[in-house]
């Protein structure tokens, strides 16, 4: 790494899946306000539904998610009636034409640690409360040593057509040390199954900086999977964060990568991925050119959510489960993230909402600036401006934030135009960050820029 990237590289800098951040959300958010919010919407928004999962089979140590090892799958089973009853509650303040979801997305935890009648009941109440739009996207996480062949085909079954593993490294010293044991030719199996069943898009998860990884491990999982022709891939950074998720305590501080090491990983994994066919889009993913993705990242068209680059360009997010964001036209919205707080709000027939934020029309603005950064590695701050009705003077402090990153050469500037180079696009955090009237850098508050 040049020296002159390893302080930008140091920084701790928001994911900027939204525009304010989480950290943002307000705890005393009122749970009505989410329904007024709801009750709101234009009769013919479309619409994207996020169902969040929190249980495991087993724990992996790396793991940043809200999510637990239920003792019995009875805590699950409870845990979907409370969901299929929210899910039911708000659809009857929903006031807008059915058949308008046009993305349903659940996510975890390990959705799949569900048994087929769970997620099949939840799938109807979503139908029955908001319609599924003809054609829509059915997108689940997996964990592929949970995958059988008939389960692939009974998913299907129900519409699922995209899927996403958590696969990280297929080298098993790696595996040994993450808690997370699963070789490659299970891996591949899971994936002809989902081939077999029909599945339009399989992606696939991998990591950097982890324990016992090197270059020459990273190459060689960035290979294999490649191998398997899944039509994404997103690469993450392991985040070592043991004052926040207890369990990664099991991971020795010891033994990660340095900045330098983990630096390396990346751009070895880009290059790997890069040889076998895959477009890099935005900040850490890369697809095929046939993926839906891809394209949008050709148009301009391509989004950024809290599920990371989509093409979902619905209208409003809802969100069901302990910890779950959603969406609005007027901000965004939490559900608790404590599942016996979150279910005894269902049991009163509140909203579980109680943290969230009504966003200005300048958050509104910014946001935008910071969206198309992330998905094109440029913007034009003061064209957004002047769109959203600001002057171009509402940015007057950028210059001097962007000044360090110029002056490094991992953002350019030409005119009102802002770049980051494709080599350096992992640091395109660190240039948005500048356009963030939020940001405050804070040790541990956020994940590593690299």
């Amino acid at each position: 790494m040049d020296t002159k990237l390893l302080p930008f590289a140091m920084q701790d800098v928001p994911r900027y899946t939204s525009y304010p951040t989480a950290v943002q959300f307000q705890p005393d958010f009122k749970g009505p306000t989410a329904d007024q919010w709801l009750a709101a919407l234009d009769p013919e928004a479309t619409l994207s539904v996020y169902v969040h999962i929190p249980f495991c089979r087993q724990l992996c140590w790396y793991c940043g998610c809200h999510t637990s090892v239920p003792n019995s799958y009875d805590r699950a089973a409870r845990y979907v009636e409370y969901l299929v009853r929210d899910i039911r509650r708000s659809a009857g303040r929903f006031n807008g034409r059915k058949g308008k979801v046009a993305h349903l997305h659940f996510g975890g935890g390990t959705p799949t640690y569900l048994d087929d009648l769970h997620i099949a009941e939840i799938v109807e109440a979503v139908d029955k409360g908001f319609g599924l739009a003809s054609g829509g996207e059915m997108a689940l996480e997996s964990d592929p040593r949970t995958l059988t062949r008939e389960r692939a085909r009974v998913l299907a079954g129900m519409g699922f057509n995209r899927i996403s593993f958590g696969v990280q490294d297929f080298a098993t010293p790696v595996q040994m040390k993450i808690n997370r044991l699963q070789t490659y030719g299970l891996v591949a199996a899971a994936n002809d199954f989902l081939r077999e069943a029909g599945f339009s898009s399989v992606n696939f998860d991998l990591m950097y900086g982890l324990p016992a990884q090197t270059v020459e491990s990273v190459a060689r999982t960035a290979q294999q999977a490649a191998g398997l022709k899944p039509d994404r891939i997103s690469v993450f950074g392991y985040a070592h964060v043991p004052w926040f998720k207890k369990h990664q305590k099991m991971i020795s501080d010891a033994e990660l990568p340095g900045i330098t090491a983990r630096y390396a990983q990346a751009t070895t994994i880009e290059r790997e991925l890069a040889a076998h066919g895959y477009a890099a889009i935005g900040l850490d993913h890369f697809a095929l050119g046939h993926d839906e993705l891809s394209k949008a990242a050709a148009n301009g068209t391509l989004r950024r959510n809290f599920q990371g680059y989509t093409t979902d360009v619905s209208d409003a997010l809802l969100a069901f489960g302990a910890s779950a964001i959603g969406e609005f036209p007027q901000g965004f919205v939490q559900s608790a993230r404590d599942t016996l707080e979150w279910s005894q709000k269902i049991d009163r027939n509140e909203s579980p909402v109680t943290r969230g934020l009504a966003t200005t029309p300048e958050d509104r603005m910014r946001a935008d600036v910071i969206e198309r950064l992330m998905c094109d590695l440029a913007v034009d701050p003061a064209a957004i401006a002047h769109r959203h009705g600001f002057p171009a003077s509402v940015f007057e402090d950028a210059a001097q934030k962007l000044a360090p990153a110029v002056a490094a050469g991992i953002a350019e500037v030409s005119g009102t135009r802002i770049s980051v180079p494709a080599k350096h696009r992992l640091f395109l955090r660190t240039v948005a960050s500048a356009f963030d009237a939020h940001f405050v850098s804070a040790p541990n508050r956020h994940a590593k820029a690299v």
